[in-house]
């Protein structure tokens, strides 16, 4: 066992350290699942588009100065290499870089890779060791398997978007991206699975994923309640399906999220907020009756909650005992006290982003948060630098670099 947390946090290198990963990709998914090993230790080499790179390069505003946050948010601890592996020259080139890797991680639109000459076969050629982890949208068969995917759309297709939002309302997507960061997670842990299975065998493995597999993974209780013949479940906004009160309730000044889960706590709330004549009215006494009247009884308790404000509920029910949050904006939620506690966020120096800080990975081992080595590499950063390390000369890369087949950076 470790040593516990004594209010100090540090960093420690990761295990992976060591572990060469390779990225083929763009967006999120595959980004984030990069990041993540290279937050664990593992040196990560992005292979980008030359001149544009990963998209999320352009998505901006939002900014930090001149940089997209968006690729600012899924691409620390890496090193970039802009390369065109779609020309003979290229393919060399990710040939030998391949050659030199463990992981794999791409994210390519379903048999974009192989056409660009990097089957399966190809790749058990260059490296039998190399653990392969293909992510898609929709999953590697099947008749939506070649259609473009995004995390929205896979939210409708599962039904997250259908149970999402106000009941009588339109649908609502979850404004994060709930499947392209889980699917990243879901390659992280088929990582170590693999690394697992090649320390005993001496062999890669090929590992597909898809934002499909994960949402209904996240869906699994839903989905199985339909299978035995339940109705699709209403949408509650922000309630819960199996008490009330539970959600979001107005106050003069905003919202507060209130979670009672069992009838003491129900009648704790009350007594808080002075509201103990409605313990025992008709359809508002046991957690069964609050069910059946769940649009009475929210608006009924919303009309009591609207009295107070936002500072004045949290007061009174912190003291109380009753579970509950304010319900708060980004720029409240960076600026809160226990946030700041935690340390989730760190500075990363970088040569733009002035005063750049980032979210840590959302562990910390014996008190210390994983390490942050890299901010977020310029386009091509690190062309000349990995490929001299697989051997090429400084006059190979100008003419490759001549070519347009690398991106060198300024």
């Amino acid at each position: 066992m470790g040593t516990p947390f004594n209010g100090e946090f540090g960093t420690t290198p990761g295990s992976l350290s060591g572990l060469r990963v390779v990225e083929v990709g763009t967006s999120i998914a595959a980004p984030f699942a990069t990041q993540t090993l290279g937050d664990l230790g593992a040196e990560v080499i992005k292979v980008e588009r030359v001149g544009t790179g990963d998209d999320t390069r352009a998505w901006a505003p939002p900014s930090w100065g001149e940089e997209s946050i968006a690729f600012l948010a899924y691409n620390r601890n890496k090193r970039s290499v802009a390369l065109d592996y779609k020309t003979e020259e290229g393919k060399d080139v990710l040939r030998k870089l391949l050659a030199s890797a463990d992981v794999l991680v791409q994210n390519l639109r379903p048999g974009a890779f192989a056409k660009a000459g990097f089957t399966a076969e190809v790749l058990e050629e260059i490296n039998p060791g190399l653990i392969v982890c293909e992510l898609s949208g929709f999953g590697p068969t099947g008749p939506r398997a070649q259609q473009p995917a995004y995390d929205p759309l896979l939210q409708a297709f599962s039904g997250i978007v259908s149970i999402t939002g106000q009941d009588g309302g339109e649908p609502s997507r979850v404004p994060v991206s709930l499947l392209d960061m889980g699917t990243g997670m879901w390659t992280v842990i088929a990582v170590y699975e693999a690394l697992r299975r090649r320390d005993r065998t001496g062999k890669g493995s090929w590992v597909q994923l898809s934002l499909l597999q994960t949402a209904l993974t996240w869906m699994n209780a839903v989905l199985m309640g339909a299978e035995v013949g339940n109705p699709p479940p209403k949408r509650l906004g922000s309630g819960y399906r199996g008490a009330v009160p539970y959600g979001a309730f107005p106050t003069s000044d905003g919202h507060i999220f209130i979670s009672c889960g069992n009838d003491r706590l129900y009648r704790t709330f009350l007594a808080a907020i002075g509201a103990e004549d409605l313990a025992d009215r008709e359809g508002f006494a046991t957690n069964p009756d609050r069910l059946r009247n769940r649009e009475l009884v929210n608006a009924t308790i919303g009309e009591r909650t609207v009295a107070f404000t936002l500072d004045e509920m949290v007061e009174l029910l912190e003291e109380a005992g009753v579970p509950h949050s304010p319900v708060q904006t980004a720029d409240r939620v960076v600026k809160d006290e226990q946030v700041k506690a935690i340390r989730m966020f760190t500075p990363l120096p970088h040569p733009r982003a002035q005063d750049l800080t980032v979210p840590n990975l959302p562990m910390t081992f014996d008190g210390d948060y994983p390490e942050l080595r890299l901010a977020p590499p310029d386009l091509g950063a690190d062309t000349a630098d990995v490929l001299s390390g697989l051997g090429y000369s400084a006059d190979e890369l100008a003419a490759l670099a001549d070519g347009d087949v690398i991106g060198l950076a300024d």
